[in-house]
């Protein structure tokens, strides 16, 4: 058991190791200057990650906006309000979602996806939210807007399975005795129920961040892969999971194969601050005492 648990530790620290190894070139020609530059110039031999993490970031945040209120809307519907003739069928399809590849997400992005961005919901948000900044530009259909709206959709199973599972944990009598107090049936389920099952939706969230965060093919299809940094979420931007992807194949020096590493490195780190995030909130949330379901 302990050669189980250690090994855990073993394989973190053989991709910590590959990955500080492989981009040692390009951290002691760049330093800390790779990750706060925006120019990405393979040929002048000239790298910076910054528009990438932002792609990253934006995206990632965004999917999470449209997803969490989503994912614990059908989380709540199916264990407190779905018929029982329908429950299993509305679970199993949700979880369905959750299996489906990326490479299809992807094509059905850009298939179905983006003309209706392009056509119908960009055309509505330009001409009401335009002033915001957020929403100007050209109208490509693939863009930002495009792989925030399809992590979106890849993250919400995740969110609303756990959200589900967290909520069948609070014990029925913690239902029951908020409503003898004559408490209406959404009053219960939002201070019976999802109160108590705060810490562990947290833990969902922070889950589906991560898949969004890690997410490679499908963003690939539909950001556009342009290493910019802009405002307008119409426009085109890259990621860091996409960049790996499109590039690495095609690093023909080694400083260029070894800034594509670095970026696999900031990924990573990355990774490690929101999962960091995510502890100190469920802390927060938690008042640092451990989590249980029949105490409110």
């Amino acid at each position: 058991m302990l050669l189980c648990a250690l090994s855990v530790l073993g394989i973190v620290a053989l991709v910590v190791t590959e990955l500080v190894t492989r981009s040692k070139l390009s951290l002691h020609e760049f330093g800390w200057k790779f990750f706060f530059s925006s120019q990405w110039d393979p040929v002048g031999g000239e790298f910076g990650a910054l528009p990438f993490i932002y792609g990253t970031l934006v995206s990632s945040a965004l999917a999470l906006l449209l997803a969490v209120p989503l994912a614990i809307g059908v989380a709540v519907f199916i264990n407190e309000m779905c018929p029982a003739g329908l429950r299993r069928t509305i679970s199993f399809l949700v979880e369905l979602l959750a299996a489906i590849p990326s490479v299809i997400y992807g094509l059905w992005a850009i298939f179905v996806l983006a003309p209706i961005l392009r056509n119908h919901v960009q055309p509505f948000l330009a001409s009401t939210m335009g002033w915001t900044g957020l929403f100007t530009g050209p109208k490509y259909g693939i863009g930002m807007l495009a792989a925030g709206v399809i992590l979106a959709i890849m993250v919400l199973p995740i969110i609303a399975s756990i959200t589900r599972e967290v909520m069948l944990a609070v014990p029925h009598p913690q239902r029951e005795a908020v409503l003898a107090l004559g408490a209406t049936r959404w009053e219960m389920i939002r201070i019976g129920v999802l109160r108590n099952a705060r810490a562990g939706i947290v833990g969902g969230v922070i889950l589906g961040l991560g898949r969004a965060l890690g997410e490679t093919m499908a963003v690939t299809m539909v950001i556009g892969n342009t290493p910019q940094i802009v405002k307008s979420l119409f426009a085109p931007a890259h990621s860091m999971a996409s960049v790996i992807a499109n590039e690495f194949s095609e690093a023909s020096t080694d400083l260029y194969l070894s800034a594509v590493i670095e970026i696999g490195l900031a990924l990573f780190i990355i990774t490690l601050i929101v999962n960091v995030i995510a502890r100190a909130l469920v802390w927060m949330t938690t008042g640092g005492m451990p989590v249980r379901a029949d105490v409110q």
